[in-house]
């Protein structure tokens, strides 16, 4: 026999959202909360037995420091570049374009 659980007080915003989904998904709103636990469940299982397959290596500090690139920089470029076009006038072509 399965456990019961039960959330109190879910905003009706995130209810009416997970009902959505549910219907997209042509489950019913206990099935579909079923599917997001047993995915967040399963997520946390191969996480776990991933980290333990595989331990992080040490982090193994090599080059330079931030500081010293910069520096390297404005040396390299001491005034700052005042050609070409601005990042955001890039940004909004590429938004307008689609």
């Amino acid at each position: 026999m399965g456990v019961s659980l039960s959330i109190k007080d879910v905003p009706e915003a995130l209810a009416e959202r997970l009902r959505r989904r549910a219907a997209r998904n042509h489950r019913s709103l206990q099935g579909e909360l079923m599917a997001i636990i047993e995915h967040a469940a399963s997520e946390d299982s191969e996480m776990r037995a991933r980290s333990q397959r595989f331990p992080p290596e040490p982090k193994v500090r090599e080059g330079k420091s931030i500081e010293e690139i910069a520096a390297e920089h404005r040396r390299r470029f001491p005034a700052p570049i005042t050609t070409g076009p601005l990042a955001v006038d890039i940004i909004r072509a590429d938004r307008d374009s689609r």
